[in-house]
């Protein structure tokens, strides 16, 4: 039995190398630079369908916060309401899949007010601002910094 479970692995191995070999392809987000295939078991890579941007909105935010940007919408965060509102309208402008909204823990820029957003496009090269946005009245001009980036 041990000796198949070895073979088993080598085989395994060997078809893991194989299979780095022939895909050699570089992550979108780690700026472009080739994945390191001579690690015994390779993580396969993919092109993802937001080309244009990941836009990363913190859900802590604005857990402390009371909730500006709909005060009649007391049982969500200020930061998940920018983060839906985002969502829809990139899909009602027929944006969303070329852009993701995705919320995240905190980013460690801890604003006293506001909502800390960072836009990674794959041109970024790893240098995304974090902006701080107050979703009452920079919603729109987030929105507008978004779409620059489109492809």
């Amino acid at each position: 039995m041990k000796k198949l479970i070895k073979h088993i692995k080598r085989l395994l191995q060997r078809i893991f190398k194989s299979f780095a070999s022939t895909s050699q392809q570089t992550s979108p987000l780690i700026n472009s630079r080739p994945l390191d295939t001579s690690i015994s078991i390779p993580i396969p890579s993919v092109s993802p369908r937001w080309e244009s941007g990941l836009v990363l909105v913190c859900s802590q935010c604005a857990n402390e916060q009371s909730n500006s940007f709909h005060p009649a919408n007391k049982s969500s965060t200020a930061s998940e309401d920018l983060e839906n509102w985002l969502k829809s309208r990139l899909k009602v402008e027929g944006l969303w899949g070329e852009f993701r909204v995705v919320s995240t823990s905190c980013l460690g820029v801890c604003p006293k007010s506001g909502i800390t957003v960072v836009i990674v496009s794959n041109g970024s090269g790893g240098n995304s601002p974090c902006l701080i946005v107050n979703p009452q009245s920079n919603s729109e001009l987030l929105y507008s910094y978004i779409k620059q980036n489109k492809k």
